[in-house]
């Protein structure tokens, strides 16, 4: 992974509100142990990995936005691959943020995918 490397973040339904996506699409629980899953954008694009994490894993996405490597070490984030879920598998590490800290990386993180806007939207029914 380089800098420029973009990294592919399902959107759950559940993290839309009024056909806005919230930061929580954007923030990890306490089971994800503080590593935001993403796609390593090099390896895959955005509809391949929509339809992988839809078929393949069995979970929903409404469609799939971006930030680069770089765009979260500006926020202080590491980033690396993970492949032992699946090849393409690559994480944002928010380890040692506070709850405040996570909350606050998570809506610009956000501001930040949704201004690039959609790689991939899916039409839900």
């Amino acid at each position: 992974m380089t800098p420029a490397t973009p990294l592919l973040r399902q959107i759950s339904p559940s993290f839309l509100h009024a056909g806005r996506v919230t930061s929580q699409a954007f923030h990890p629980t306490p089971k994800d142990q503080d590593l935001l899953s993403a796609y390593d954008g090099d390896m895959i694009g955005a509809e391949a990995a929509w339809t992988h994490y839809n078929q393949q894993l069995g979970l929903r996405s409404a469609g799939v936005l971006s930030l680069t490597v770089a765009e979260c070490q500006e926020e202080g984030l590491p980033c690396r691959p993970d492949p032992e879920p699946f090849p393409e598998h690559a994480v944002i590490d928010f380890t040692g943020k506070s709850k405040k800290e996570k909350k606050e990386i998570a809506i610009l993180l956000r501001n930040r995918a949704v201004a690039q806007d959609w790689l991939f939207e899916a039409l839900l029914a």
